[in-house]
């Protein structure tokens, strides 16, 4: 004979059953997986910013943190003390003019702005021997140094002015801000005054050509008096039956499939064989478009920014769910007490 336990554990059991059949049919009647109701119910929230992270990791590697005084940059108002070994007589303190001009005996106006001293030295000492030293060795000593400055904005850890008194390369002056925020996207823009009229005043560099492909041709020197700008990356939501739902940042092309990865993979409940994509055409009303993903085409489906991925529920799926976790952790009603406890599951 069946203790009152058992009994009570097979009534509950044959209930459940019974309402598992209900809900399922209740949930096929309402159609809870319209359009309609997933537009209205989707919410995302912010991931750990992981990939900004090991970004950040590579970048302050390649970076050089440590500066050489003969690399200072020359430029408008610094005092230079030029010495030539050869003759005394040659021999001059100057100040680099507005231009960046400085005059020297003999030779008249030279340009040094932009250059580094020892990039300094090196031309004068092209331009003695071209005419007047066999073999000059000159030395040019910054008594006083205007500091140039280069401004980082957007989505730096620290954001600001910072002093430029040596020549240096993007990846050097980005880890002067601390590198990127986790909503920074995949490419920086380098904005600077033109020396040239045939000059560009705005380069876009790519991050991920520079970093994950050793592009090394796009860490380009920086100038003082550069704007260096990261803007915010765009991002996609994923909700629905997903492991992970939330937002996401865009920072290169993503395809519907590598979407669904990142979000970490269907539920077990999920209906695997469509989905809602919905995207804000043109800045207009939401489109909703179904995407049946047994067409290969449908993984490919380019992700664009500010994209709603909402993965269908399958009502069986999440019945299903229910009732395996009821067997695996089965609780009972104590009767005239609103308590409850766990008892040993008898069928097993």
């Amino acid at each position: 004979m069946l203790k009152k336990n058992e009994h009570i554990y097979i009534f509950l059991t044959i209930a459940l059953a019974a309402a598992f059949i209900a809900g399922v049919l209740t949930a096929c009647s309402n159609n809870q997986n319209t359009t309609e109701a997933i537009v209205k119910k989707y919410a995302a929230v912010p991931i750990p910013e992981n990939e900004i992270t090991r970004f950040n990791e590579q970048m302050f590697a390649a970076a050089k943190m440590h500066t050489d005084p003969s690399d200072y940059l020359l430029g408008a108002g610094d005092l230079l003390e030029i010495t030539v070994f050869e003759s005394e007589n040659l021999n001059t303190t100057a100040r680099v003019s507005s231009r960046g001009y400085v005059t020297l005996p003999l030779l008249g106006q030279i340009k040094v702005k932009e250059l580094t001293a020892r990039e300094a030295e090196v031309n004068i000492e092209n331009l003695y021997r071209e005419k007047y030293i066999k073999d000059p060795h000159v030395s040019v000593f910054v008594k006083e140094h205007l500091s140039q400055r280069v401004t980082l904005v957007g989505q730096f850890k620290q954001p600001g002015t910072y002093e430029y008194p040596t020549k240096q390369s993007l990846l050097d002056v980005m880890a002067l801000a601390g590198g990127l925020t986790g909503t920074a996207g995949h490419t920086v823009q380098i904005r600077r005054h033109s020396v040239r009229p045939d000059e560009p005043n705005v380069l876009l560099v790519d991050l991920d050509e520079l970093i994950k492909e050793g592009r090394t041709d796009l860490n380009v020197d920086i100038r003082g008096g550069d704007i260096i700008f990261a803007p915010e990356a765009g991002y996609f939501f994923v909700d629905g039956a997903i492991r992970h739902p939330g937002s996401y940042p865009i920072r290169e092309k993503l395809e519907l499939g590598e979407a669904l990865l990142i979000a970490g993979g269907f539920a077990p409940w999920a209906l695997n064989d469509s989905l809602v994509l919905i995207r804000n055409e043109d800045g207009k009303e939401r489109k909703a478009i179904e995407l049946d993903l047994n067409k290969p085409d449908s993984q490919k489906t380019e992700i664009k920014e500010g994209d709603i991925i909402v993965v269908r529920t399958s009502s069986w799926g999440k019945m299903s769910a229910r009732v395996k976790s009821f067997f695996r952790n089965p609780w009972i009603w104590r009767r005239g007490d609103i308590r409850t406890r766990r008892i040993k599951n008898p069928l097993v």
